[in-house]
């Protein structure tokens, strides 16, 4: 017998119609495929051409329309279940350490740049990747916390290739009504307005809160009236312009940060800057310790007992550093008001010894001075930050400088794509995401009892698959270099059973991109046996200004073009999330080469995991702490004194040859009647093991709160 179907009313439509803008306005759908979904299933076009945005989705469906599919049972149903386990999520107890113990406000992370979703496009890279992670993790965990960055109008930039190879830039402005974040208002109902002084001016701001979760997030945002035209632009590029705007924007983002807080009424318990483009913030807080009579060495105090700094830069040159006469013009109004000298002023910035033509003011130093806690992002990390700031403290021993570690992770419910997280869902009884950081729980669900050879393979495969359709798709658009293109690209690009190995990430020259291609012959080997077929994918954008970055980029393109090669390298334009998504749950092997020691952590490979890949990387950063001889493969020459870069490289490029030649390859070819490749799929066990409850930000942000944040 048909089921009947039910009916709802007016009120009941209203009701739910109320319940979906509101979904759309916080991201947590951005981590439910179920969510997402939903507004895939209203508008499947739109959907895609926005890049996966919701409020785009509603933007073009009517409520009649909207009204119309709700008589949909399946539908309703589906979306009812939905808002349910939304309203669930947001209600859900604490369970960050010292949940129910931790006093006063909320911590306010201050980084400049967020990367929550494709369809927010606020961010460069790693940094905002790892911060927007960080975010969502607090939300999942329930710990109290607001981020603070700036609203990049134009976002990074938009790449695009040439004919010759060459990257170009292009800056499309974001329309805030067409993307899910919200215009922070006052009582009256009114744009709410804080202001910095810089230099002469008084420059204003608003902010747009975007809800991620239990967490919000506010950006700064001088595009205003108020403000004359060369200010309306301060914070419309992420990472533009010269040096001048780089110091307005840190003013802007510490400062402004700190006073737009106190305006919506948030008075945080500790403030974490997430590298150093944040610290201006303690010079606020000094300063409203200073206007209410508070001597200095007790509003010094005051202001580190609130403070804890994250550095990310293991290379002296990566630290914003500002000329003295910039930051007399441009900060003198603070000095007045504390009453304080230019030269007291800069000693917050500065090594003491210092000679006089380094008479630079350094973002790092001035974190470091004003915190009561400071770590990098790796175990390695720390070790060598502390020998790059040993000078900072009398003792000058790097052993003894107080600056710890805690090492990056990733939120994994955001790097697993649809099919992947379906896959835990079934294996688990949804239980997975309740238990990210408990090593017991994933010896326990990776068992071959639970979670057949059989069955990891054909996640393998159907993950390798909808990588290579989502490669063919777009080099049908044009976004593709290498291999077919237009209408061929559609049935020839790339093979399904070959193995894929990625790689993407910034191209920067040490991260040193073309490493696998140092010795063409070599590579010919490996990329022409028919028998054991490879195939690589790159992505990536170079800094605009970064002529040697670009020169690699445009390296990789002539490869892909060579004959010898065509067909099995190619290059995805415009890397962003979910490029990264796409490529983390579809690559087999997800390759890392960069110049010791100058990753300070790195997480891209921490997101394969989840997806049953494997991370074949030089042991620097995160790998170092990770690698255990059975969860991928590390590489790695001996680091000497004075050897030359490019004998280094030649060395290390012999060392992946040998690897990919002996072992990587092999083992993935190696099946045993059945077709199983039983040691490669032992491989993936170990990794989802070993790297799953681990390096994972919800183990990251809980170890951020057990020592930092409810001492």
């Amino acid at each position: 017998m048909n089921k009947r179907p039910r009916k709802h009313s007016a009120e009941d439509y209203s009701t739910v119609l109320r319940r979906l803008e509101s979904l759309s306005r916080n991201l947590w759908w951005s981590w439910n495929p179920r969510a997402q979904a939903i507004f895939e299933e209203l508008s499947p076009l739109t959907w895609h051409t926005s890049n996966h945005n919701p409020v785009a989705v509603l933007n073009q469906v009517s409520e009649g329309e909207l009204i119309a599919r709700l008589g949909d049972e399946e539908f309703y149903e589906g979306l009812i279940s939905v808002l349910k386990a939304f309203d669930a999520y947001l209600h859900q107890p604490a369970s960050y350490p010292g949940a129910g113990k931790k006093k006063g406000g909320p911590v306010a992370y201050f980084c400049a740049e967020f990367a929550i979703h494709e369809c927010l496009p606020f961010y460069s890279g790693g940094l905002g990747v790892l911060a927007g992670d960080h975010v969502k993790s607090a939300s999942d965990i329930g710990l109290p916390l607001v981020g603070v960055g700036l609203f990049y109008r134009q976002g990074y930039f938009q790449q695009h290739l040439d004919v010759n190879g060459q990257q170009q830039e292009s800056y499309p402005t974001i329309n805030p009504n067409a993307v899910p974040v919200q215009l922070v208002k006052d009582y009256f109902g009114k744009p709410l307005f804080s202001n910095v002084t810089i230099g002469t001016s008084i420059v204003y701001f608003q902010g747009w809160r975007i809800n991620v979760g239990r967490s919000q997030i506010y950006l700064l945002d001088t595009d205003v009236p108020e403000n004359p035209e060369h200010f309306r632009g301060l914070t419309s590029l992420a990472y533009g312009g010269d040096i001048n705007t780089r110091i307005r924007q840190e003013i802007i983002l510490g400062i402004g940060g700190v006073r737009f807080l106190r305006a919506l009424g948030i008075n945080p318990s500790v403030f974490h800057m997430n590298e150093g483009h944040a610290a201006f913030l303690t010079i606020e807080l000094l300063h409203e310790q200073l206007l209410k009579g508070v001597p200095k060495s007790k509003a010094e105090q005051s202001v580190k007992e609130t403070c804890i700094f994250t550095t990310h830069t293991p290379v002296a040159a990566g630290h914003d550093r500002f000329p003295v006469d910039l930051i007399d013009f441009t900060l003198h109004p603070y000095l007045d008001s504390m009453k304080m000298t230019l030269k007291d002023f800069m000693s917050y910035g500065q090594v003491p010894q210092n000679p006089p033509d380094k008479n630079e003011f350094t973002m790092t130093i001035l974190g470091l001075k004003l915190s009561r806690a400071a770590n990098g992002v790796s175990k390695k990390h720390g070790e060598i930050s502390r020998f790059m700031w040993k000078e900072l403290y009398p003792w000058g021993k790097a052993k003894d400088v107080p600056i710890d570690y805690v090492t990056n992770g990733v939120h994994l419910p955001s790097w697993a794509t649809r099919s992947s997280w379906e896959f835990w869902e079934r294996h688990n009884s949804h239980k997975w995401k309740e238990h990210l950081h408990d090593p017991r729980f994933w010896v326990h669900v990776t068992d071959p009892s639970i979670v057949s050879d059989e069955e990891l393979w054909a996640l393998r495969y159907e993950l390798r698959r909808e990588l290579i359709e989502f490669i063919r798709r777009r080099s049908r658009d044009g976004h593709v270099f290498g291999g077919a293109s237009g209408a061929d690209a559609l049935g020839h690009l790339f093979s399904f059973d070959a193995l894929t190995i990625g790689f993407a990430r910034r191209f920067a020259p040490y991260k040193r991109a073309p490493l696998l291609f140092s010795d063409l012959s070599r590579a010919l080997m490996l990329f022409n046996d028919p028998q054991r077929p490879i195939q690589i994918i790159y992505a990536g954008k170079a800094h605009p200004r970064d002529g040697d970055g670009k020169e690699l980029l445009r390296q990789i393109i002539d490869i892909t073009r060579q004959t010898p090669f065509h067909g099995k390298i190619v290059f995805l334009e415009n890397y962003d999330m979910n490029v990264a998504r796409h490529l983390v749950s579809g690559c087999d092997v997800w390759l890392n080469t960069p110049r010791r020691p100058m990753e300070a952590s790195g997480t891209s490979g921490q997101k394969i995991a989840i997806n049953g890949g494997l991370h074949c990387s030089i042991p620097d950063g995160w790998w170092i702490e990770a690698y255990n001889g059975k969860n991928g493969w590390a590489f790695s020459g001996k680091l000497e004194e004075n050897l030359p870069a490019e004998e280094l490289d030649r060395r290390e490029a012999e060392l992946l040859y040998d690897i990919l030649g002996n072992e990587v390859i092999p083992m993935f070819y190696r099946r045993d009647k059945n077709g199983i490749p039983r040691k490669w799929i032992e491989r993936i066990r170990n990794a989802m093991q070993s790297i799953i409850p681990v390096y994972n930000t919800h183990r990251m942000v809980s170890e951020y709160a057990r020592r930092y944040f409810t001492k």
